[in-house]
């Protein structure tokens, strides 16, 4: 696909715990003639969704596999662990993974944290899926570790969360497959990087505004008297010439003297 080739909509997929919304509102404002179409899926569907022509552009968590994805990173996530209320690690503002030592963590089959070494007892099965681990957190079976946004799109309120320090973090990007950049997913691209519909073109204006403001100062001059020691200094000088000696008289007159014109009296009080 080319960047010419220009499909009735832009189909937009997103993973679970990422919000998508203010981004669809540019675009339904930038683009209404161009409807957007918004599906969530699991993070470990996006790709098959994205190479399947399903979908022209994912909201994904990383890492994408970078030989058949472009991607652009939007965001880190802080990691965090969902405790019932009554939980011992309440009683503080951050957790460390020693903290939970005793507890059963829970990794469920659709983890997007990419652990080394999971904190904890394991328990005796993985649950399916990071809702139905949320549930066993509830029921007081062990504790969760997700990225803050599932933490949040699970909320119960018989469940809280801490911060977890030194452990794995959730990166959100923007990905699409590299042989289908098109110029809606260039478009989507300008949305999610803050781009304003005019941007380059406001940069333009105010660079013509500004070297014609410029242009205008130089031409004052033109337009206006003439300069000192340019064209029509000798009239000016010769004007000024006239005026000294008409001065000169006043002063004289003012003065009382009454020197007649040229007399050799009155030059030096002239030019004192």
């Amino acid at each position: 696909m080319t960047g010419s080739d220009v499909s009735l909509s832009f189909r937009l997929v997103y993973v679970p715990g990422v919000m998508p919304g203010k981004w669809v509102r540019i675009w339904n404002e930038r683009q209404p003639d161009v409807p957007l179409e918004l599906t969530q899926v699991a993070a470990g569907a996006v790709a098959e969704r994205l190479l399947g022509g399903d979908a022209d552009a994912g909201l994904v968590r990383l890492p994408v596999d970078r030989t058949v994805f472009s991607a652009i990173p939007l965001y880190t996530e802080q990691t965090v662990v969902v405790v019932p209320k009554d939980h011992l690690v309440t009683a503080v503002d951050e957790v460390s993974p020693e903290d939970l030592a005793d507890d059963i963590v829970l990794h469920p089959l659709d983890d997007v944290l990419d652990w080394e070494s999971l904190p904890g007892r394991p328990a005796l099965e993985r649950p399916a899926t990071t809702a139905d681990a949320v549930e066993l957190v509830a029921a007081g079976i062990g504790v969760l570790v997700v990225p803050l946004s599932l933490a949040r799109l699970h909320h119960r309120k018989d469940l809280t969360y801490r911060p977890l320090k030194d452990a794995p973090e959730s990166s959100v990007a923007l990905a699409w497959p590299q042989d289908a950049t098109t110029d809606q997913v260039e478009d989507f691209i300008g949305i999610v990087r803050g781009r304003t519909v005019n941007s380059t073109r406001g940069r333009t204006q105010a660079d013509e505004s500004a070297a014609s403001d410029r242009g205008g100062a130089r031409r004052k001059p033109v337009s206006g008297k003439p300069a000192p020691g340019k064209s029509g200094a000798g009239k000016s000088g010769a004007g000024k010439s006239a005026g000294g000696r008409s001065g000169g008289a006043k002063r004289t007159a003012k003065g009382g003297r009454g020197a007649p014109k040229g007399d050799g009296r009155g030059k030096p009080r002239r030019r004192s």
